[in-house]
Order: C-alpha cells, then sequence, then structure tokens
C-alpha cells in the first residue's frame, strides 16, 4: 500500500514528513514556499495518520520502509529529506538505511535517543470523544479541553477530524493502534547507525527535545552534522517561528 501525498511544484524532489498524530497538511504553507525555490515538495501522511493507509503494523522500521516504497513508486532519487518529531526519527531511520539516497537530512526538535512515553494526556484527550455524542469541532474542543489547556495544541489535534460519514464526525487517526505503539515513538535509532553526509538538526529554544548533552550522540551518529537553535519557538517550532525556520532550511539546501 502507498503512502497518500501533496505534491507540490517541479524540481528536486523534496520529501517532508510530519509528527507524531500530525499530518502532510501541517506543513502546506512551508512546503509552498520551498516549492517556490525549485523543489518539488512531497508532504507525506505517514501510515495510520492523515489520509494513509491503517495498519496494525508499527514502528520505524515500517514507518522507513514505507517511504523507501514511496521514493521508489515515484522514481526520486538525491531526496531532501526533511522531518519533525516522529517524521524526524523515520527520516533518520531512512537515511542510515538508504544513504544513497538522501542528498541533505534536516532533523527538526528530535534526537537519536530514546525518549520517555509522554503522550498520555493526549492519546486520553482524543480516545475521550465519542462521536455518538460530539456533532461539532467546538464540541470536541470543549471535550479535549479538559485534558489539554493549550489552544494551539487542541487545534492541531482537531485537524484530525473529518466526516466519517453524513452528519458524523470521525478522526483520520488510527487511534486504537497508535495507543498501543506509542511507546515506538520514544525508541531510539539503532546505536551503531551512522549518517555522513550532510544533516541539519534544529531545535526550538523553547523546548527540551535536544538537550546540551545529546549533542555528543548527534554528532557521533551524525558526523557531518550541524546543530542550529530557533528562537522564540517550542516544539512546533516551523509553526512558531516559520520565517527563521525557512531560512534556516533554505540556508542549509543552497550551501
Amino acid at each position: 500500500m502507498q503512502l497518500h501525498s501533496n505534491i507540490i511544484g517541479e524540481g528536486k524532489p523534496f520529501v517532508i514528513l510530519h509528527g507524531f498524530l500530525g499530518m502532510g497538511d501541517n506543513w502546506k504553507s512551508l512546503g509552498k514556499r520551498f516549492a517556490e525555490q525549485g523543489y518539488q515538495v512531497h508532504l507525506l501522511d505517514q501510515r495510520n495518520h492523515g489520509r494513509s493507509f491503517h495498519s496494525e503494523s508499527f514502528n520505524y522500521s515500517f514507518l522507513s520502509d514505507d517511504l523507501k516504497k514511496y521514493c521508489d513508486v515515484h522514481q526520486l532519487e538525491e531526496i531532501v529529506l526533511l522531518g519533525h518529531s516522529m517524521g524526524g526519527k523515520t527520516a533518520m531511520c531512512f537515511a542510515v538505511t538508504y544513504p544513497e539516497m538522501v542528498s541533505k537530512l534536516i532533523i527538526a526538535d528530535i534526537s537519536p535517543k530514546q525518549y520517555p512515553l509522554h503522550h498520555q494526556d493526549i492519546l486520553k484527550a482524543l480516545s475521550s470523544l465519542d462521536f455518538n455524542k460530539i456533532h461539532t469541532r467546538k464540541k470536541a474542543d470543549e471535550v479535549i479541553s479538559a485534558y489539554i489547556k493549550s489552544p494551539g495544541v487542541r487545534q492541531f489535534l482537531l485537524k484530525n477530524l473529518f466526516w466519517a460519514e453524513k452528519g458524523k464526525l470521525g478522526l483520520r487517526l488510527n487511534l486504537s493502534v497508535l495507543v498501543r505503539h506509542a511507546k515506538e515513538v520514544g525508541m531510539a535509532l539503532q546505536e551503531n547507525a551512522v549518517f555522513a553526509k550532510q544533516t541539519l538538526f534544529l531545535k526550538g529554544d523553547r523546548s527540551n527535545y535536544i538537550e546540551i548533552h545529546d549533542e555528543f550522540l548527534i554528532k557521533k551518529q551524525f558526523p557531518n552534522s550541524k546543530i542550529i537553535t530557533i528562537q522564540n519557538a517550542g516544539h512546533w517550532l516551523h509553526a512558531e517561528n516559520p520565517e527563521r525556520f525557512y531560512s534556516e532550511v533554505m540556508g542549509f539546501c543552497l550551501m
């Protein structure tokens, strides 16, 4: 089965992988700007997310293989590969497995290390949505606000709402599988894996996903990498400071 994608522009292939509980559409604004610089931008929905297929299997090996199949079908070679959070881990896994297919790697606010399970409140919030009783986005927002105080995070999550059938909302996410395999999202990149080509790590100054002591591991596994901090941004750095994010990515791509 093939991943769903939105392809924008013509030129050198530039593939973008969203984070956990997101979708390719989260990147549409930046994707259009990258396309204006001579790239064919592929905004992918990873399995169990967005409009892509649902599967009981979910880990970084499967997510990386999905990307390989996608690139083969679309005849993509020497791609610029950008991944955020979970998408960044997929991108790392793909790059160390198929280094010949990646020209440049960009990782947004995630390191190769293992992370503890930390999405419980968000998953509880989404699991609390009973679409036999909830018929509007506003009501869904009210329900999940009991678990999630940040309006921005709620807005991000509620982008997964769609009309499953006439008069009945649903979630595009394969939520039961993502709940069951949530631990997989935090798994570390294999310890002896190395990607030697140019790599850019971007971190938000208000995020703790990439800490000072992670930099040794990053340099060990990505020896030709640099780490840049995006000011006035947390984990969703591309949404919180899109201008600086765009300029850093474009500067790196044009090197």
